[in-house]
């Protein structure tokens, strides 16, 4: 039976300014645009979050909600440089670690037991009384703030999503096990909003079928949630029931947007590979358009024929929205990741990282990036009319009929 592991590290960004200016720890700080400028919050400490302060919210809010709040511009260097720290403890402990944005990874901790020793026997959920996932959820912990100072919270279950919202209730510096079985126990009580992905729309939407929390949410038929949703009322279906799916969405503090292909059949051709990379970043970049969003992280998620998941990530010196970096860019992670000797199952693409705009270029960069962005946008009104296909860049072409 699976183990899987949820690490997300608290307020990463304010957390890693801490080691370096010790004199913020206990203040409401804000780390993005300045509470003056446009632009949003990409992180905030617990003390600024009691005044309502949170991710993805505009700066200029967070100012009026906490007038003495700190607000620090962020170096997203110094953050990556932390966060491939984090991922190196992770590696030790399994070699499966998917990194899926700067501060948060998934681990499969599934057969590892003879590594890191065995568990007592199982107990209720948070008890920590079971589970081998529970005693390398702990040693992990421990790792990670002993060599960095940064506090961290991890949610284990047998599946991704409720270990994710495991780490999610645990916040901050704590520890979360839901033992098999006791999911729908641990997710009925909680609110909609707890599920990743249902945001403010979509709860106005359940709220008013009489959908308050997951329990309610799991006795909701699937046909009633596609009638309501179309396919996303699939996805909502089966994650009420803590059960992982495929389906994208941008989740509820806006942290991603991502796309992802299964094959039909498992595939090890080079061109059909690039040609599906290509075509991912298309529909991301289109998607974070719509948004109004730059990514400034691009990861790549791997899985081959044996059902190994590998993900790679890029912190980008500039963020985008632009086709053509998010596939170079993800290529190139591929292009590293990639046994050829193992035949590809899935591949998908994850924008994240997330910003209502690009950073100032100088003026020659600017307008190159201007006229690549008014073709894009361009593009996106062309397949809006007339269908995804109307319009499509050559690399997204298949090497051979599908």
């Amino acid at each position: 039976m699976e183990q899987i592991a949820h690490v997300d590290m608290d307020a990463f960004f304010v957390s890693v300014e801490e080691l370096y200016d010790p004199t913020l720890r206990g203040k409401p700080v804000v780390v993005g645009a300045a509470g003056d400028e446009r632009g949003v919050v990409a992180a905030a400490s617990y003390e600024a979050r009691k005044y309502g302060i949170h991710s993805a919210m505009p700066s200029r809010t967070a100012k009026r909600l906490c007038p003495e709040a700190i607000f620090l511009p962020g170096n997203y260097d110094r953050y990556q440089e932390w966060s491939d720290k984090v991922r190196k403890i992770l590696e030790r402990f399994t070699p499966i670690v998917q990194m899926v944005s700067i501060d948060e990874a998934y681990l499969d901790l599934t057969g590892t037991e003879r590594l890191h020793g065995a568990a007592p026997a199982a107990g209720p959920a948070g008890s920590g009384a079971g589970g081998a996932g529970w005693t390398i959820a702990q040693k992990i912990q421990r790792a990670i703030w002993e060599e960095t100072k940064l506090p961290c919270s991890i949610g284990v279950a047998n599946s991704y999503l409720v270990a994710k919202v495991a780490s999610d209730v645990a916040k901050p510096r704590g520890l979360l096990w839901v033992p098999a079985g006791a999911e729908a126990a641990f997710l009925s009580p909680l609110p909609v909003r707890r599920i990743p992905g249902i945001g403010a729309v979509t709860e106005k939407v359940l709220y008013a079928m009489g959908v308050g929390t997951v329990g309610e949410l799991a006795r909701v038929t699937e046909d009633q949630l596609v009638e309501a949703f179309g396919a996303w009322g699939k996805g909502l279906y089966l994650k009420a029931r803590g059960q992982d799916t495929d389906l994208w969405f941008v989740d509820e503090e806006q942290k991603s947007i991502s796309h992802e292909r299964t094959f039909a059949e498992d595939v090890s051709d080079p061109k059909e590979l690039d040609s599906t990379l290509a075509y991912l970043a298309e529909l991301v970049g289109r998607r974070l358009r719509e948004h109004c969003f730059h990514a400034r992280t691009i990861t790549l998620k791997l899985r081959t024929a044996e059902f190994r998941t590998l993900t790679r990530a890029k912190t980008l010196r500039e963020p985008t929205d632009l086709d053509a970096v998010i596939y170079e860019t993800a290529a190139a992670l591929f292009r590293r990741a990639w046994d050829r000797k193992k035949k590809v199952r899935l591949v998908g693409i994850a924008a994240g990282s997330l910003t209502e705009g690009p950073q100032q270029l100088p003026l020659l960069e600017a307008e190159r990036r201007a006229r690549q962005e008014k073709l894009a946008r361009a593009a996106d009104k062309v397949r809006a009319r007339f269908g995804t296909k109307a319009i499509r860049s050559a690399k997204t072409l298949p090497s051979k009929p599908r």
